[in-house]
């Protein structure tokens, strides 16, 4: 007969073997990360959500002490990496660096076969950028105002580029059509680079790019800054006044970045990356990548990024309502 000792010691065994079966995501939250994650990226390779993935893959490399690559899946306005994500296993392996495309515009535009809030557990934000408006620089004006009455002078003259239909870029070019009373026309490209290209060239006259994607054109002189698209004047560009502040009322837009796992990731893991990749977004050298090219880090917690979500998916509704955008 075994002794007491070793009998208490072998059911110790069997219930926390049993506890392993009944709750896997137990045995899962233990043992994360014990393999390579990957950060799946809903825009192609070299464009700004990549290059922020980028530097966030390095970071939490290091931090968890296993790889952390980055996946570009394309296409869709982001759906499809979207999907791709929530239909992933919950093991905290599979994470995406969502924004707000995915997660607060798409829902307005799109019959998804995912949900931005249900289907996803919130990580953390990572960065925000203020949308700004630039022009090309054979327009000649200075402000967004002055190029609101160019516009007004020459009705049905004029033009916007934007990274596509349903995009944040379109969605700011209405609202500033909108709020303006302006009659343009949006000339949609197959990302953000195209549409830049062209602004540059003269082709286009005017875009909304988050500050994040074209601040190294304002910095390079291929475009000038008009106004910020917020609530406040952003610190990369102190001069440039919001348009609010030139009488051009309502048009808002922060372009938000953040991290998301499949639903029902253990919530160990969750914290886990939160943890760390807030630690990331502390270190100097990451807030000087990412503000160097026109963001702001945002460290936060999982529940912030929830509620953002939330409100997000509810005004996104609202303004393409109201402006009667389609995608085709």
């Amino acid at each position: 007969m075994l002794p007491l000792s070793r009998i208490t010691q072998l059911l110790s065994v069997v219930a926390g073997m049993s506890m392993l079966i009944t709750y896997p995501h137990l045995a899962i939250a233990q043992s994360w990360p014990d393999k390579t994650i990957t950060i799946v990226v809903p825009t192609a390779a070299g464009g700004a959500n990549d290059a922020m993935a980028r530097i966030l893959a390095q970071g939490l490399s290091t931090r968890l002490g296993k790889s952390v690559i980055v996946d570009n899946k394309a296409g869709a306005n982001g759906a499809i990496a979207s999907e791709f994500v929530a239909r992933a296993a919950p093991d905290g392996y599979t994470i995406m660096f969502g924004y707000i495309a995915t997660h607060g515009i798409n829902p307005a535009l799109q019959k998804l076969k995912y949900d931005p809030v249900t289907d996803f557990e919130a990580i953390g934000m990572v960065a925000a950028s203020p949308t700004v408006l630039v022009a090309s620089n054979s327009v000649p004006v200075k402000t967004a105002k002055e190029l609101v009455q160019l516009i007004k002078s020459k009705p049905g003259s004029f033009s916007y580029a934007s990274a596509g239909n349903g995009t944040a870029p379109h969605i700011a070019g209405e609202l500033f059509k909108l709020s303006a009373g302006l009659d343009v026309v949006n000339i949609p490209y197959k990302g953000s680079a195209p549409a830049i290209v062209d602004t540059i060239a003269g082709n286009t006259q005017y875009m909304f790019p988050s500050l994040f994607t074209g601040y190294p054109q304002i910095a390079g002189g291929k475009l000038k800054a008009l106004g910020i698209a917020g609530d406040k004047r952003s610190s990369v560009l102190p001069d440039v006044p919001t348009l609010a502040e030139q009488g051009i009322a309502n048009v808002s837009m922060s372009q938000w970045y953040a991290l998301f796992a499949p639903a029902k990731t253990p919530k160990t893991v969750i914290d886990r990356l939160n943890r760390e990749l807030n630690s990331v977004l502390a270190e100097k050298e990451v807030i000087k990548k990412i503000e160097a090219q026109g963001a702001e880090v945002e460290p936060g917690t999982p529940e912030q990024l929830k509620t953002l979500v939330q409100k997000e998916v509810v005004r996104w509704k609202a303004v393409v309502t109201a402006a009667k955008i389609k995608v085709e």
